[in-house]
């Protein structure tokens, strides 16, 4: 696809969607399935973002594919707002901005989401499953001391477990993991609502920031499952950088 047809892609969503906003920049995201593990982490960080630099000339618009239903929870849990997240049934948007649909053997979302969970043309997703495991020096801590994680009603801990047993400061052992497996068990909770239809559990997702004449100033497409940045030890680096 060329620059050009990309770029008038692009415009037409916002114009169909009215992504127009009133920021110097603008971010577009596209996900996948609204329960998929990357949806609800990209989303989490970039509600943190937007919670943790409230000057920053950037609007945040987001189009995930579900259900109205799935919209609402899924904003809920995460925190990102409503009214910036829009559902499709579909991934043509996907298809038109030639977003990877993930592995497709063609037998099934299940057996392809398998496949690349075990990181079979996906090759970031072990390093990553890997990283949630280990910790990361060159990542931030996710969890305070006051937070309280409560997974099931069968384990309940709080942040200071962390502190207690590897310090503070950065990205300690298990703590990304622990994190992931929360936002697992929400989406196991309310599958219906957050799988739309489990054939399109590949699909991956991108990102486009655009300056105020609509130029493309920063662009990334997934390819992985837990692949949603360039830098996942700080998967919205980008926007700092790019938004001055």
């Amino acid at each position: 696809m060329s620059i050009k047809k990309q770029k008038d892609n692009l415009n037409k969503i916002i114009k169909d969607f009215n992504f127009f906003g009133s920021k110097k920049y603008k971010l577009i995201v596209l996900l996948g399935l609204l329960g998929d593990f990357d949806s609800l982490e990209y989303a989490i960080n970039l509600k943190n973002f937007i919670d943790y630099n409230p000057s920053k000339n950037v609007d945040i618009f987001v189009i995930a594919i579900g259900s109205d239903a799935g919209k609402e929870k899924f904003c809920n849990f995460t925190g990102f707002p409503y009214k910036n997240l829009e559902v499709v049934n579909d991934n043509k948007i996907h298809q038109k901005l030639m977003v990877s649909k993930g592995v497709d053997i063609g037998l099934g979302g299940w057996v392809n989401m398998l496949i690349m969970l075990s990181g079979i043309y996906s090759l970031k997703t072990i390093k990553e499953v890997i990283r949630g495991y280990t910790g990361d020096r060159n990542s931030k801590q996710i969890f305070s001391d006051e937070d309280q994680i409560n997974l099931l009603n069968l384990i309940k801990f709080s942040g200071s477990f962390f502190k207690s047993t590897c310090g503070d400061g950065y990205l300690r052992p298990f703590e990304l993991a622990t994190y992931r497996l929360n936002n697992m068990i929400e989406i196991l909770k309310n599958w219906n609502d957050y799988i739309l239809d489990n054939k399109y559990l590949p699909q991956r997702g991108a990102s486009f920031l655009l300056n105020n004449k609509d130029q493309i100033i920063y662009k990334y497409f997934s390819n992985d499952v837990l692949g949603y940045s360039s830098k996942m030890e700080d998967p919205v680096a980008f926007l700092t950088e790019k938004c001055r």
